[in-house]
């Protein structure tokens, strides 16, 4: 009998505790994003009532109010008007308004595409070939720009924050999707490195060896034949930058306002009648969260690895 097998495996007892503590982290955990969910289909009234409605009849208003403009208007006007042509019309009219126009989310969602997607490429494929340097040949002062490159992480982005502002007025880049790809990526640049470069750590020379003695160049070994062996590293990475460019607030705050601006400024300025317009708020953050929850959930198998590469070597 291998008793030392026996004794490193856990008990039936361990196994129920730490799959009740994960449950129970798990549940604790979702209630904040659950009621973000269940705001987003209340109705006003519902969003801002005491005690809180857990039971409700779930309304549409939010996502209305979130993707138009509307008015308030006297009943004589309304009664002058035609019969609502759709649904979300007479709702509107239901709260005695008329839609006046679109609202900016949709131009501040795509932004979010575009700054978030962007800068996640940028960072990744940057982060990639400085990673295979550090990683194959023999740098000078390897070790000492290695930490530089991390000691950038070492204090909070917002630290530069008027330096940068001052530097970005004079270049033009205020305001631009631009200028906030190159901040974003040069922010998780330090990140993607250092991942990546345990994962090119890990894959065997010998690979793009055989690759060059067939006749590959450096260039091409690297990407047909390193890069698809980093994948798992890459993926992983790719997530964690994703999710800093996509949840970023105080440079969009400080840098962008009109043409660049992204969703996470945009969305705690929606109005209502008498203040936040609670519903809207719910189904702005429930759509925003979409786009990286997806991202996260197609590259979910590489996560793992991701945070745990190098804890186990043998």
């Amino acid at each position: 009998m291998d008793t030392s097998r026996s004794y490193l495996e856990p008990s039936s007892f361990s196994k129920k505790m730490a799959a009740a503590i994960i449950i129970v982290y798990a549940v604790i955990t979702l209630i904040p994003i659950s009621w973000m969910v269940m705001t987003s289909f209340k109705n006003v009234d519902s969003a801002i009532s005491y005690p809180p409605e857990v039971l409700f009849e779930p309304s549409l208003e939010g996502y209305v109010n979130l993707f138009t403009n509307r008015s308030r208007q006297s009943q004589e006007y309304l009664d002058s008007l035609p019969p609502p042509k759709n649904w979300y019309e007479e709702l509107v009219r239901s709260r005695e308004m008329v839609i006046t126009g679109p609202s900016k989310f949709l131009g501040r969602y795509s932004n979010s595409m575009i700054i978030g997607f962007g800068s996640t490429f940028a960072s990744v494929f940057l982060g990639a070939l400085a990673a295979y340097a550090f990683s194959r040949f023999r740098v000078p002062l390897k070790d000492d720009l290695l930490f530089f490159i991390l000691s950038t992480r070492m204090f909070p982005p917002i630290a530069v924050a008027v330096p940068i502002f001052i530097m970005y007025r004079k270049l033009g880049l205020g305001d631009t999707h631009l200028g906030m790809i190159i901040l974003y990526t040069v922010v998780n640049l330090s990140l993607a490195v250092w991942l990546l470069k345990g994962f090119m750590d890990e894959i065997p020379k010998e690979y793009e060896e055989a690759a060059m003695i067939d006749g590959y160049s450096r260039l091409q070994a690297f990407f047909k034949v390193v890069l698809p062996q980093a994948m798992t590293g890459i993926a992983a990475t790719a997530i964690f930058c994703m999710i800093f460019s996509w949840n970023e607030y105080a440079f969009a705050v400080l840098l962008t306002q009109f043409n660049a601006q992204t969703a996470p400024p945009f969305i705690p300025t929606i109005i209502g009648e008498g203040g936040l317009d609670w519903p809207a708020i719910g189904a702005g953050t429930t759509l925003f969260l979409l786009p990286v929850m997806i991202f996260t959930i197609i590259l979910r198998k590489h996560l793992l690895r991701g945070i745990t590469f190098g804890a186990v070597r043998k």
